[in-house]
């Protein structure tokens, strides 16, 4: 698929301010003293800043079925056009010129000479296919202009602005005059393109050799870099330059980029802070596999015996939102869901109250743990559990109380969960957060029955007992029948009170984190979002229905 096209005003740039060593890794020194942990940002031109892809592959499609429709005359064969959504990205997107006109024509089956870079546009050579590919280019270029990603140029400024350096790495010819017909050659400190690729005799994508050579003309580290690409060749570029980062702009069909070495996935760079960024780099030591990429270890993990999931609710299966009641479950994943708890055990493990969670879910055949798993139940009385009862009518006195306590402050929520309740903060002000602390602590130093926990923007209280969600999961193994070496515990999650899952299954299972940037964790494998996590579980019904 092609990608929407969108327009831009004016671009302020700030200068590079210089390098710092602090902690023995090289940090950036930005306007607001605070340190990057990562030196700069190589950013592809087509499709990530500027969206001429719509450009290139008509100017490609004219090309190819001129040259296929004269070559099924002559074969007296159908003629089959060039495909916009399979030919485009499989065999010409993010290559140099020539290296798109010869494997396009390889799978075809037609040969051409190679011929030399100054042939005349035609097609009598490769080379004079590539320059009659330009011509059509630039007549479509000037036509219609340069339309810019401005979530791309949001990025770029805010990176300037911290410190970074930036540069661009293109395979195309027409790099200058592009960025110059959109104004925003200023953006960049280097540009490393086909004209400066010629020159130097540098490979092309899938080589890393361009990106390499901006990141040495910037003085930076590739392994402290970062590699922004929204083609297939382009990632794998990053990858095999050896990259700190390599983020894939995936506006077309999912999972491509992931599997030829994207860590980072976005559909655009409106997803993507520099804050962002800099945690990658902060935590790189904590990287784990994506559970996505077929590996031999996961795979026989999953082989070894009859797998039984665990799923955390928000953030995991939903995403994190504002309010609690707004994380509605999307139908793709509710009917995945149903699928898998058809083919393989499954429970829900939520810090949500567990009616609550069951009411969102929706689906009857699931077992569902609330409560951080305080109160469980499963299917027709399957499975029964509630731990420390007689706090339910203590959490409804602290609730009120919260409640009236926490009146004048906007944004703050207090969600009753029965056998524990929740102080959500993500929609106060921040200078508030101390304070909703202090109350938290003063309820749980008056009640010794209770304790406080952590959570994403959220203070929690509940019973203080030795029972967390890996506990839950260690009873749901045994009052299932499922302790046994033949079955594989898997449990996804995201957030700190998951840890204590990873941790319970560490040695026999399966644990893995949901999570947009790395982080410490006693999980194996990692999903970026929850979107990851909806595949990852199709793929596993897939698994588990095969072996029924």
């Amino acid at each position: 698929m092609i990608a929407k096209e969108l327009a831009v005003g004016n671009v302020d740039c700030v200068a590079y301010r210089g390098i710092v060593k602090r902690t023995g890794r090289a940090m950036r020194e930005t306007d607001s003293g605070r340190a990057l942990h990562f030196d700069a940002v190589i950013f592809d031109l087509d499709g990530v800043v500027t969206l001429t892809a719509g450009v290139h592959a008509a100017a490609w499609k004219r090309l190819f079925d001129g040259v296929l429709e004269e070559h099924a005359r002559e074969a007296g064969e159908p003629f089959v056009p060039f495909a916009l959504e399979s030919d485009y990205l499989e065999y010409v997107d993010g290559k140099p010129r020539i290296e798109g006109v010869k494997s396009f024509l390889a799978s075809r089956g037609i040969s051409l000479p190679r011929g030399a870079a100054g042939d005349p546009p035609g097609n009598d050579s490769a080379f004079a296919l590539g320059n009659l590919k330009n011509v059509f280019f630039r007549d479509a270029l000037e036509e219609r202009g340069v339309d810019v990603d401005e979530a791309t140029v949001s990025l770029i400024q805010a990176l300037r602005k911290r410190g970074a350096r930036v540069a661009v790495a293109s395979s195309s010819k027409n790099c200058g005059p592009i960025l110059r017909r959109a104004g925003l050659e200023p953006l960049f400190e280097t540009r490393v393109d086909g004209v400066v690729s010629e020159e130097l005799g540098l490979r092309g994508k899938p080589d890393p050799d361009i990106f390499l050579e901006a990141a040495r003309r910037v003085g930076a580290v590739p392994s402290q870099s970062i590699v922004v690409e929204d083609a297939q060749s382009g990632v794998a570029a990053g990858r095999a330059g050896a990259f700190g980062l390599v983020i894939g702009i995936e506006r077309g069909a999912a999972g491509a980029l992931r599997q030829h070495g994207a860590d980072l996935v976005v559909t655009d760079l409106g997803e993507v802070t520099v804050d962002l960024l800099d945690e990658w780099f902060t935590h790189r030591e904590d990287r784990l596999p994506s559970a996505l990429v077929r590996s031999e270890s996961l795979d026989h993990l999953l082989m070894s015996g009859r797998p039984a999931v665990f799923l955390d609710y928000d953030g995991t299966l939903t995403p994190i939102v504002s309010r609690p009641e707004l994380a509605t479950l999307p139908e793709p994943t509710r009917d995945v869901l149903r699928h898998l708890a058809r083919v393989c055990p499954t429970a829900i493990v939520s810090g949500r109250g567990r009616e609550d969670v069951a009411a969102l879910v929706g689906i009857p055949e699931l077992i569902v743990a609330g409560s951080h798993g305080f109160d469980i139940s499963g299917p027709d009385g399957s499975v029964e559990l509630e731990i420390a009862r007689e706090v339910v009518p203590l959490i409804e006195e602290l609730v009120d109380r919260l409640r009236a306590e926490t009146a004048g402050v906007a944004g703050v929520i207090i969600e009753d969960k029965r056998f524990s309740l929740a102080l959500h903060f993500r929609l106060a002000p921040e200078g508030a957060v101390p304070e909703l602390e202090h109350l938290v602590d003063d309820a749980v130093a008056r009640h010794p029955q209770l304790r406080k926990s952590h959570g994403k923007k959220v203070f929690e209280i509940r019973p203080n007992l030795e029972w967390d969600k890996g506990k839950a999961l260690l009873w749901l193994l045994d009052a299932l029948g499922l302790n046994a070496e033949n079955v594989v515990p898997l449990y996804i999650g995201d957030d700190t009170t998951d840890e204590d899952a990873f941790a319970a299954i560490a040695e026999r299972g399966i644990g893995i984190l949901v999570s947009e940037a790395p982080r410490p964790t006693a999980a194996r494998y990692w999903l970026q979002n929850p979107q990851e996590v909806r595949r990852f579980l199709e793929d596993l019904v897939t698994r588990c229905g095969e072996r029924v």
